[in-house]
């Protein structure tokens, strides 16, 4: 897909489609983007290499772009794989490219590529790079969401090149609306480090930015001041929405139809949104997402070996992982003979941020039965 961005700056990175997971751990139904750039100008600037899987596209597109032409400079503001994979490429290809990058990805590169140091050219906070009518000025973002990253802002075009920020899963002609995507992406990939995603946030709003160009997801216009206050929002670890996730790990099944026996009651109760996932069955990122979606998360879980059921002890590290905060937490647990399903998942949030627990804990005992629905009841009405 050919992505349209000025005379000047082109794009040429690559979509995959038939890849089952990003990262070893992160389902991509509609494929995803590896997005580089370049910024053709009296001197030629290639923002970022992309993931080996992508390679003779991008080769093929940078090419195109460049023509009879040689870059003069690599960017690098990410040396994760997926983006630095085709570094030591250009290097062989062009010897006399330059790389432009911070102190700590200088430091870094060995482990990336084998490459001459000589040509890797550092630069700090504040720093330019003249290419003619473009300027190039770099800003330090360590930690979004590894120690070496930074974003570039060219001044002419307005354009930000924000490296893993602003991005999502997803190819670049996927057909589907950015928020959903780049909330599971932001949350599960950057989700833990939300002070410095502030931190950036703060030094963008002092730049007037007409493009967002960021390495993986669409190039984003019209759409900027509402990505940036998503963004706000969640590395605030603020509710995006009010409302109950239910997130439930049952064996029998007898705790999935209690979780939807809550569902029903919460909603006849007028609660504003309820969400419901089957911590077994489903996609545990999009688990991950719904829990910082929503103000209130409702834990319901079986007993399991003197704990809780392996599915939910996976999930509550998942979110213990990622920062999970500012939430209010309430559960209900499920037992035969033995409870500690509810100890054993408040001992775990208790360890966590700004939780606040809410509601009566539920014990059901193996089946629900009226005196359990009456007791649901009554903790709908605590939690709503």
């Amino acid at each position: 897909m050919k992505v349209e961005i000025s005379e000047n700056i082109k794009y040429i990175g690559a979509s995959v489609y038939d890849l089952d997971l990003f990262e070893s751990q992160y389902i991509i139904p509609n494929g995803m983007a590896y997005n580089s750039y370049v910024i053709l100008d009296e001197k030629i600037a290639v923002m970022d290499t992309v993931d080996a899987i992508v390679s003779e596209q991008w080769l093929a597109n940078l090419k195109e772009e460049l023509g009879s032409r040689e870059p003069d400079y690599l960017v690098v503001q990410h040396l994760e794989p997926d983006h630095s994979a085709n570094i030591q490429t250009l290097c062989e290809l062009y010897p006399d490219i330059q790389i432009v990058c911070s102190a700590k990805a200088k430091a870094m590169m060995p482990q990336f590529a084998d490459i001459n140091m000589d040509n890797v050219m550092t630069v700090a906070e504040g720093d330019t790079l003249e290419l003619g009518t473009h300027t190039l000025s770099f800003i330090m973002a360590p930690m979004i969401h590894w120690p070496e990253v930074m974003v570039s802002y060219e001044s002419s075009e307005k354009v930000l090149f924000s490296a893993d920020a602003f991005g999502k899963f997803g190819a670049i002609d996927a057909d589907e609306g950015w928020s959903c995507e780049a909330r599971r992406y932001y949350f599960n990939i950057v989700g833990k480090y939300g002070a410095p995603v502030q931190t950036l946030l703060k030094k963008a709003s002092g730049l007037e930015i007409d493009t967002i160009c960021p390495l993986h997801g669409p190039v984003l216009t019209d759409t900027i001041p509402q990505v940036l206050d998503l963004y706000n929002t969640w590395s605030s670890y603020e509710p995006e929405d009010e409302g109950v996730f239910i997130a439930y790990a049952s064996i029998h099944g007898n705790t999935a139809k209690a979780a939807e026996k809550m569902k029903e009651i919460l909603e006849s109760k007028g609660c504003p949104r309820v969400a419901i996932a089957d911590l077994s069955r489903d996609d545990i990122a999009e688990c991950v997402e719904d829990s910082f979606r929503h103000s209130t998360l409702l834990c319901m879980a079986s007993s399991y070996d003197g704990g809780v059921f392996a599915p939910m002890a996976d999930f509550i590290h998942h979110l213990k992982s990622k920062a999970f905060q500012n939430r209010k937490v309430a559960f209900v647990e499920n037992a035969s003979w033995a409870p500690s399903a509810a100890r054993t998942m408040k001992a775990e949030f208790e360890q966590m941020k700004n939780i606040t627990f809410v509601g009566d804990t539920v014990t059901i005992k193996t089946t629900v039965k009226d005196s359990d629905i009456a007791a649901l009841e009554n903790l709908a009405e605590q939690i709503k």
